[in-house]
Protein backbone atom coordinates (compact mmCIF):
# COMPACT_ATOMS: atom_id res chain seq x y z
CA UNK A 1 0.00 0.00 0.00
CA UNK A 2 1.32 3.31 -0.72
CA UNK A 3 -0.36 6.54 0.70
CA UNK A 4 -0.95 9.90 -1.50
CA UNK A 5 1.44 11.90 0.80
CA UNK A 6 4.03 8.99 -0.36
CA UNK A 7 3.25 10.12 -4.03
CA UNK A 8 6.58 10.91 -6.50
CA UNK A 9 6.94 11.33 -10.35
CA UNK A 10 6.54 8.02 -12.09
CA UNK A 11 4.96 5.87 -8.94
CA UNK A 12 2.30 3.53 -10.04
CA UNK A 13 -0.84 2.75 -7.94
CA UNK A 14 -4.25 0.74 -8.21
CA UNK A 15 -7.38 3.32 -7.83
CA UNK A 16 -11.22 2.28 -9.27
CA UNK A 17 -10.39 -0.44 -11.13
CA UNK A 18 -7.67 1.00 -12.94
CA UNK A 19 -3.49 1.61 -12.76
CA UNK A 20 -2.47 5.17 -12.90
CA UNK A 21 1.14 6.66 -12.68
CA UNK A 22 1.69 9.87 -11.07
CA UNK A 23 3.20 12.32 -13.84
CA UNK A 24 3.09 15.10 -11.29
CA UNK A 25 2.56 16.13 -7.57
CA UNK A 26 2.15 18.85 -5.41
CA UNK A 27 1.68 18.76 -2.00
CA UNK A 28 -0.55 21.68 -0.33
CA UNK A 29 -0.58 22.92 3.04
CA UNK A 30 -3.01 25.94 3.18
CA UNK A 31 -3.09 28.35 5.76
CA UNK A 32 -6.49 27.08 6.86
CA UNK A 33 -7.87 23.57 6.60
CA UNK A 34 -6.07 20.55 6.44
CA UNK A 35 -2.85 19.53 4.13
CA UNK A 36 -3.64 17.71 0.85
CA UNK A 37 -2.24 16.27 -2.31
CA UNK A 38 -2.89 17.52 -5.69
CA UNK A 39 -1.53 15.47 -8.60
CA UNK A 40 -2.05 14.65 -12.13
CA UNK A 41 -2.11 11.23 -12.81
CA UNK A 42 -2.25 9.30 -16.31
CA UNK A 43 -4.13 5.66 -16.43
CA UNK A 44 -1.61 3.24 -17.34
CA UNK A 45 -4.15 1.38 -19.52
CA UNK A 46 -5.93 3.78 -21.69
CA UNK A 47 -3.28 7.07 -21.23
CA UNK A 48 -6.16 9.62 -20.37
CA UNK A 49 -4.14 12.25 -17.79
CA UNK A 50 -6.47 13.91 -15.05
CA UNK A 51 -5.47 16.19 -11.97
CA UNK A 52 -6.97 14.58 -8.89
CA UNK A 53 -6.95 16.22 -5.25
CA UNK A 54 -6.05 13.78 -2.50
CA UNK A 55 -5.98 13.61 1.00
CA UNK A 56 -2.16 12.68 2.22
CA UNK A 57 -3.77 9.51 4.61
CA UNK A 58 -5.54 8.02 1.05
CA UNK A 59 -4.09 4.77 0.83
CA UNK A 60 -4.01 2.86 -2.54
CA UNK A 61 -2.92 -0.59 -3.30
CA UNK A 62 0.63 -0.42 -5.39
CA UNK A 63 0.82 -1.72 -9.18
CA UNK A 64 3.49 -4.13 -9.72
CA UNK A 65 5.50 -3.31 -12.64
CA UNK A 66 8.05 -5.44 -14.81
CA UNK A 67 10.42 -3.64 -16.86
CA UNK A 68 12.50 -5.97 -19.85
CA UNK A 69 15.59 -4.10 -21.82
CA UNK A 70 14.40 -3.80 -25.32
CA UNK A 71 16.16 -2.55 -28.99
CA UNK A 72 14.53 -0.07 -30.58
CA UNK A 73 14.20 -1.87 -34.74
CA UNK A 74 12.29 0.53 -37.27
CA UNK A 75 9.09 2.18 -37.35
CA UNK A 76 6.57 1.42 -40.40
CA UNK A 77 4.98 4.17 -40.40
CA UNK A 78 2.57 3.12 -37.60
CA UNK A 79 4.07 1.50 -35.37
CA UNK A 80 7.21 0.96 -33.70
CA UNK A 81 9.11 -2.23 -32.96
CA UNK A 82 11.02 -3.45 -29.91
CA UNK A 83 12.88 -6.25 -29.90
CA UNK A 84 13.38 -8.64 -26.60
CA UNK A 85 16.92 -9.53 -26.67
CA UNK A 86 17.25 -12.56 -24.85
CA UNK A 87 14.17 -13.94 -26.48
CA UNK A 88 15.02 -12.02 -30.31
CA UNK A 89 10.69 -11.70 -29.91
CA UNK A 90 9.55 -8.92 -31.40
CA UNK A 91 6.76 -6.44 -30.25
CA UNK A 92 4.73 -3.47 -32.00
CA UNK A 93 3.60 -0.39 -30.45
CA UNK A 94 1.89 2.28 -31.00
CA UNK A 95 2.84 6.25 -30.87
CA UNK A 96 1.17 6.83 -27.74
CA UNK A 97 3.34 4.38 -25.76
CA UNK A 98 6.53 5.40 -27.36
CA UNK A 99 6.10 8.69 -28.35
CA UNK A 100 8.20 10.75 -25.42
CA UNK A 101 11.26 8.33 -26.03
CA UNK A 102 11.40 8.26 -29.32
CA UNK A 103 12.96 11.92 -29.63
CA UNK A 104 15.80 10.60 -28.00
CA UNK A 105 16.10 6.74 -29.62
CA UNK A 106 17.64 6.02 -33.05
CA UNK A 107 17.22 2.04 -35.00
CA UNK A 108 19.62 -0.06 -32.85
CA UNK A 109 19.37 1.57 -29.07
CA UNK A 110 18.03 -0.03 -26.46
CA UNK A 111 14.89 1.29 -24.50
CA UNK A 112 13.46 0.55 -21.04
CA UNK A 113 9.94 -0.95 -21.57
CA UNK A 114 7.31 -0.76 -19.00
CA UNK A 115 4.71 -3.67 -18.41
CA UNK A 116 1.31 -4.03 -16.22
CA UNK A 117 0.17 -8.01 -16.53
CA UNK A 118 1.56 -8.24 -19.64
CA UNK A 119 0.75 -4.93 -21.51
CA UNK A 120 3.87 -2.46 -22.58
CA UNK A 121 2.48 0.49 -21.63
CA UNK A 122 5.71 3.05 -21.75
CA UNK A 123 8.89 3.38 -23.34
CA UNK A 124 12.33 4.69 -21.18
CA UNK A 125 15.36 6.00 -23.17
CA UNK A 126 18.38 5.47 -21.32
CA UNK A 127 19.16 8.29 -19.28
CA UNK A 128 21.78 9.64 -21.41
CA UNK A 129 22.35 9.40 -25.34
CA UNK A 130 24.76 11.17 -27.67
CA UNK A 131 22.93 12.20 -30.86
CA UNK A 132 24.74 14.38 -34.00
CA UNK A 133 23.43 17.57 -34.25
CA UNK A 134 21.96 18.27 -38.18
CA UNK A 135 21.16 21.72 -38.02
CA UNK A 136 21.86 24.40 -35.69
CA UNK A 137 22.98 28.52 -36.48
CA UNK A 138 26.29 29.35 -36.54
CA UNK A 139 27.38 31.32 -33.77
CA UNK A 140 28.37 34.52 -33.66
CA UNK A 141 32.11 35.69 -32.79
CA UNK A 142 31.90 38.29 -29.79
CA UNK A 143 28.29 37.10 -29.07
CA UNK A 144 29.90 35.37 -25.36
CA UNK A 145 27.37 36.11 -22.77
CA UNK A 146 27.50 34.07 -19.66
CA UNK A 147 24.81 30.81 -20.22
CA UNK A 148 24.52 31.65 -24.08
CA UNK A 149 22.89 29.16 -25.52
CA UNK A 150 21.52 28.28 -29.16
CA UNK A 151 18.76 26.03 -30.61
CA UNK A 152 20.05 22.49 -32.23
CA UNK A 153 18.23 19.96 -34.10
CA UNK A 154 19.61 16.21 -33.54
CA UNK A 155 19.59 13.33 -35.85
CA UNK A 156 16.33 12.13 -33.82
CA UNK A 157 14.43 15.39 -34.29
CA UNK A 158 14.69 16.55 -30.70
CA UNK A 159 15.17 20.12 -30.60
CA UNK A 160 18.32 20.72 -27.36
CA UNK A 161 19.68 24.53 -26.30
CA UNK A 162 23.13 23.83 -26.55
CA UNK A 163 25.85 26.28 -26.02
CA UNK A 164 27.17 28.44 -29.02
CA UNK A 165 30.45 26.98 -29.72
CA UNK A 166 28.53 23.81 -30.33
CA UNK A 167 28.13 22.88 -34.74
CA UNK A 168 26.45 21.14 -37.00
CA UNK A 169 28.12 17.67 -37.28
CA UNK A 170 29.19 17.74 -33.11
CA UNK A 171 27.89 14.62 -31.40
CA UNK A 172 26.74 16.01 -28.43
CA UNK A 173 25.47 14.10 -24.85
CA UNK A 174 22.31 14.59 -23.54
CA UNK A 175 20.55 14.00 -20.35
CA UNK A 176 17.12 12.42 -21.60
CA UNK A 177 14.97 13.11 -17.59
CA UNK A 178 15.59 16.63 -18.41
CA UNK A 179 16.62 17.10 -22.09
CA UNK A 180 19.30 19.13 -21.55
CA UNK A 181 22.81 19.77 -22.65
CA UNK A 182 25.72 18.08 -20.96
CA UNK A 183 29.04 17.58 -23.29
CA UNK A 184 29.97 17.56 -26.53
CA UNK A 185 32.55 14.75 -28.07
Amino acid sequence: MISAGDFRKGITFEMDGDVYQVVDFQHVKPGKGAAFVRAKIRSVMSGVTKDVTFSPTDRFPKAHIETKEMQYLYNDGQLYYFMDTETYEQLPLDREAVEEAMVYLKENDNATVRFYKGKPFEVLPPNFVELEVIQTEPGVKGDTAAGATKPATVETGATINVPLFVNVGDIIKIDTRTGEYLSRK
